[in-house]
């Protein structure tokens, strides 16, 4: 088993911003001597009076031993030389994400520091293997890529670059795990893991936006409400930063070349070229002064209907506790064979497929067919989004809404658009997932750890598409295709190969 570095092992940080402020507290907690540095003259010393600021909150509130904060303070020095870190046994990079500016710290760390020194470098974006080109050893550099707020934030990315010996990965790797987080290896690919997969959970909104299927407050309440991920896209990129967001979607998008999976949003790049930057410019798909409120979602009024019975016709997969509720609210449940989908009075209701209402109710010759969106847990779901077909009668839309309701159900009639939000956002979020996988970025453990722990994800995405039944993210998927026909909307060679062995990722 690979040993980690111990704790008389002396650990640098290079640029004392919030995130090496951050990987300098999690060192220091961990019981290294901590060298920080920035070659901006009093930024080391502030980053240190920075954790101690944090550190006195925790204090303050009881949470930590006035020792204690002694302690993880006292072993963060500021040193204003990169010679005072000779003796380091790994130095971290976390200055600005420039490649030649990178470059130039590696090469001269590599001729100050001893041999058994490991280099690390915190790009979120950076080739390790193309930072690492020029080292006379670039076996061992890796990439460390924490995420923000570091003391928080529990992922951590270990990268290896074509060069990185796989020993040094597996010591870093081993040191994270010390220190609290929960590491993952990956190659140095762009985006590595979480930014390269996490591209569609914004990507599809923004689209379905700028199709107007719904507004942004609509969409954020369904992926919390329905998909339980702990932010909706918009109120997440406003968090982050359009400009940041943006910035590495177009990297991802040009680093692929220009594959369609990744295209920017025209919506997001007026944001930008606007200055509405999110939180921190005061407005993005928000506003965030003091006397502004946020926009509530589209939800449907309390509707009528005096049935009592539901037919329950088929397998209803996913939604088999969708049903179990509608018994719970006291309906009579007939059961019969069928399709897979509810009748309910006039309204005929349904898992999505990735098709449009409209198109298969004409094609099954339903005309009443309202077609229900994906949940995290169909049993606690608070929200639904529902698209109704064009053929259906208003009767039949107030039975469907007023079914949903009898469950406790908020319910949000959007456009009718392919795959709706939920099924739409974890089937590309699984389907880029697969393709990380088949191309050997991560094993589908690292992968599914990742977007749990360095996204707070319900659950990660290869594990929820096993969950949702073999090929159901493949049908879809092929369906969204069809729908729009795009190359953007492929299935995954993976996930085509698990569909006709009628397996999945972990079975």
């Amino acid at each position: 088993m690979t040993q980690a570095l111990d704790t008389q092992t002396a650990i640098a940080v290079i640029g004392a911003g919030a995130m090496g402020s951050g990987i300098a507290q999690v060192a220091a907690q961990a019981g290294h001597k901590v060298y920080l540095h920035d070659q901006r003259e009093g930024a080391a010393e502030a980053g240190r009076a920075g954790v101690a600021k944090q550190l006195q909150r925790r204090v303050d509130k009881g949470k930590l031993e006035q020792q204690t904060f002694d302690a993880i303070v006292g072993r963060i020095h500021p040193v204003s030389a990169l010679s005072e870190i000779a003796d380091s046994g790994l130095v971290i990079e976390a200055i600005v994400e420039d490649l030649e500016i990178k470059r130039t710290l590696l090469a001269d760390l590599e001729e100050l520091c001893n041999e058994e020194t490991i280099l690390a470098t915190n790009t979120s974006s950076i080739s390790v293997t193309a930072l690492g080109a020029k080292l006379r050893h670039p076996e061992r550099l890796v990439g460390m890529h924490f995420f923000n707020p570091a003391p928080l934030m529990a992922l951590v990315e270990v990268v290896k670059g074509l060069a990185t010996d796989n020993a040094v990965a597996e010591i870093v790797h081993a040191t994270a795990t010390n220190w609290g987080k929960k590491p993952v290896f990956a190659t140095s690919t762009p985006g590595f893991i979480v930014n390269r997969v996490a591209r569609p959970f914004y990507a599809e909104s923004l689209r379905l936006l700028q199709e107007g299927a719904a507004d942004p407050a609509t969409l954020d309440a369904i992926l919390r409400e329905a998909g339980n991920f702990r932010m909706g896209p918009f109120e997440l990129t406003d968090l982050i930063g359009h400009d940041v967001n943006y910035a590495v979607t177009n990297s991802v998008f040009n680093s692929y070349y220009q594959d369609t999976r990744f295209l920017p949003s025209l919506i997001q790049k007026e944001l930008v070229e606007a200055g509405r930057l999110g939180r921190k410019s005061g407005q993005g798909f928000y506003r965030y002064t003091e006397d502004s409120e946020r926009p509530e979602p589209g939800t449907e009024p309390a509707c009528q209907s005096d049935d009592t019975r539901l037919i329950v016709e088929g397998e209803t997969g996913p939604a088999a506790q969708l049903v179990e509720r509608f018994r719970e609210a006291g309906l009579e449940i007939v059961e019969r064979d069928g399709p897979g989908q509810l009748r309910f009075g006039e309204a005929v209701l349904a898992l999505t497929d990735g098709r449009m209402a409209t198109e298969r109710a004409r094609l099954e010759g339903t005309p009443n067919l309202t077609l229900f969106d994906l949940a995290f847990d169909f049993g606690k779901a608070t929200r639904l989004a529902v698209s109704v077909a064009d053929q259906a009668t208003d009767k039949a839309r107030a039975d469907a809404c007023a079914l949903l309701q009898k469950a406790g159900i908020s319910v949000s009639v959007i456009e009718d658009r392919p795959g709706l939000v939920v099924m739409r956002t974890v089937a590309m979020l699984a389907n880029e997932a697969a393709d990380a996988e088949l191309h050997g970025v991560a094993t589908k453990e690292d992968i599914d750890l990742a977007m749990k722990a360095g996204l707070n994800y319900p659950e990660g995405p290869l594990s929820w598409s096993d969950r949702l039944g073999n090929g159901r993210v493949f049908q879809v998927l092929t369906n969204i295709q069809n729908s729009y026909g795009e190359d953007r909307y492929r299935p995954a060679l993976l996930l085509r190969k698990n569909h006709h062995a009628d397996k999945g990722f972990y079975a």
